[in-house]
């Protein structure tokens, strides 16, 4: 048996890059996948009939240059682009109906088919019902609101 992994040592790397490569899956950081792809090039170098100490040399070379590298690259690609604002900050620029008036201290209002306490964003008459307001913020559960027209 060892005389057979001595002989097909690129067998050996190409179950190791599998396990890491299926490893990466459970992660999604592309740390294990640089090992992955690393030990795809030491398999290939094994197969072309490097010894087993070199195998291991180009392992570890091509894992150090693919993690400082390439995998910067992978995760900036990953992470640009737009930026979603999810939960109540997707409110914020919406406009809403004044349900109960709304002043300085109280009120409601809603904005897409939801019911929101409110307050005015200054210290002013309050805004009636009916009247259409823009969300400025949002502080806990209650929109910070101006009247449309401010």
């Amino acid at each position: 048996m060892i005389d057979w992994i001595n002989d097909n040592t690129w067998v050996v790397w190409i179950a190791i890059a599998t396990v890491l490569a299926l490893a990466e899956l459970a992660s999604l950081e592309l740390v294990l996948l640089m090992f992955a792809v690393a030990a795809l090039v030491a398999a290939g170098a094994s197969a072309l009939g490097a010894p087993v100490w070199l195998s291991f040399i180009v392992f570890g070379g091509v894992s150090v240059l693919l993690l400082m590298f390439v995998r910067p690259r992978f995760t900036r690609r990953l992470h640009d682009g737009p930026t979603l604002t999810v939960g109540h900050h997707n409110l914020v620029g919406r406009t809403g109906v004044v349900d109960e008036p709304v002043t300085d201290r109280s009120g409601r209002v809603t904005i897409d088919g939801q019911l929101w306490t409110a307050r005015r964003s200054v210290v002013s008459t309050p805004l009636d019902v009916g009247t259409e307001v823009t969300v400025v913020s949002i502080e806990g559960a209650t929109a910070i609101v101006a009247g449309k027209d401010a």
